[in-house]
């Protein structure tokens, strides 16, 4: 996790299995003994793959993938969600990585598409909960995003994706990251509850 400062001048890089409520609260104690204050903006980003057929799909590498996609965000969401509350800041940005594959499914991902639609609806009820407090929660849904889990699929396969997209390409992290900034903004003042799909219109 990578923790700044209001002023952007102040960074620090902190290592944690968010998957443990333990190495959590670690990990909260450490930036807000670090800044003097519970990060305002969060941005739940760690996720992993473990894709197999469901009839060869293991219970291992299924509770694997459940437990970083799913229950990691949830503990990084409850967390700062606590320290914001605690602190009585009046605002705050949770914002969470889902994937359209949560929406749509997808072959061969029936762990990482459980996660990731568990992700959405987790975020929603958040965002409901938290509204009183001024903290929003949003979702990001990225599609197929040049990044080092989507370098494993065939050239062949990611050629037939890129054919089916209308903007005619597969997405960089930097899309990604330009949606998540306009949320963690104050541009994005009245959005909370939101699904925002970057995905070059896949699906439509």
């Amino acid at each position: 996790m990578l923790s700044c400062d209001q002023s952007g001048q102040k960074h620090m890089a902190f290592v944690a299995d968010i998957s443990s409520s333990e190495n959590v609260e670690k990990l909260m104690s450490q930036i807000q003994s670090c800044f003097s204050r519970p990060p305002c903006i969060s941005v739940n980003s760690a996720g992993i793959t473990r894709d197999e057929f469901l009839l060869r799909l293991t219970e291992e590498a299924f509770d694997t993938v459940l437990k970083v996609n799913l229950k990691g965000t949830f503990l990084i969401t409850q967390a700062v969600a606590r320290a914001l509350v605690a602190s009585g800041t009046s605002q705050g940005s949770i914002i969470n990585l889902g994937s359209i594959v949560g929406k749509v499914g997808n072959l061969g991902q029936i762990n990482y598409a459980a996660s990731k639609a568990g992700v959405e609806a987790l975020t929603k009820t958040a965002a409901k909960e938290l509204a009183r407090y001024g903290i929003r929660c949003n979702s990001v849904l990225p599609g197929f995003i040049n990044t080092p889990m989507t370098q494993k699929v065939p050239q062949k396969v990611l050629d037939k994706v890129a054919g089916m997209i209308p903007l005619g390409r597969l997405g960089d992290p930097s899309d990604v990251a330009d949606v998540c900034a306009f949320l963690a903004s104050d541009d994005s003042s009245y959005i909370t509850g939101a699904s925002i799909e970057v995905t070059g219109g896949l699906y439509l």
